[in-house]
């Protein structure tokens, strides 16, 4: 089994599995995180949008394209961890 979110302080893993398992906590802080940001766009721009001005909800909108992008990036930084450590099921 890999870590999914830190690594142990004391490892038994050669250093092209580690590569594999960085792989893997990169893509999940990286899902992690932007899938926050998307949700705290999508409440700018769609939930509390009377409350913000029109250049914030630009910037909202604008974000929540890149962040969701961001998204699908650390999905295949995962996938390419998972499948480096001989993973089946993505």
């Amino acid at each position: 089994m890999y870590a999914q979110f830190h690594l142990p302080k004391y490892h038994h893993l050669n250093a092209n599995q580690l590569s594999f398992q960085k792989c893997i906590l990169i893509g999940n802080w990286l899902m992690v995180l932007s899938l926050f940001v998307v949700c705290i766009c999508l409440l700018i721009t769609y939930g509390f949008d009377q409350y913000f001005s029109i250049k914030s909800q630009i910037v909202g909108h604008i974000s929540t394209i890149i962040f969701a992008a961001l998204l699908k990036i650390g999905y295949v930084i995962r996938c390419v961890g998972v499948h480096g450590l001989g993973g089946k099921v993505f």
